[in-house]
């Protein structure tokens, strides 16, 4: 199995380093963060072999579901696997998140496991 790439996208400094320290004790070591969507797209850009990407919705510039789509509308990078992390949790919000191309969906606050189950049930598809 190649090696999990990871790109944080959330505005949170505070989440960013959760899901951060989270990836680290799950094992996984090649991270990139961003602050919002748009910081998000050139980061995918410029760095290759990034293969998951966790997400947060609420962000300035480029919110979330902004991001996904435009992730999903990019051939190069349509079919990475994409977990949306939020405090959005009504049911519309997580079936929109899923219409745009989201693989799963958390909502914060979230436990460790819950985010490795989740990364686990989209590798497994």
């Amino acid at each position: 199995m190649e090696e999990l790439k990871f790109l944080i996208v959330d505005d949170s400094p505070t989440m960013r380093k959760i899901v951060f320290n989270t990836l680290k004790r799950l094992g996984y070591n090649e991270i990139e963060e961003a602050e919002h969507g748009a910081e998000g797209l050139e980061k995918l850009r410029a760095t290759p072999g990034v293969n998951f990407i966790v997400t947060d919705w609420n962000m300035p510039v480029m919110d979330g579901l902004e991001f996904v789509k435009n992730i999903r509308a990019t051939q190069e990078f349509a079919k990475i696997p994409i977990l949306m992390v939020t405090t959005r949790s009504v049911k519309d919000d997580i079936i929109e998140a899923m219409k745009a191309g989201v693989n799963n969906y958390v909502v914060k606050p979230f436990t460790p496991e819950v985010l490795k189950a989740k990364i686990d049930l989209i590798l497994s598809k």
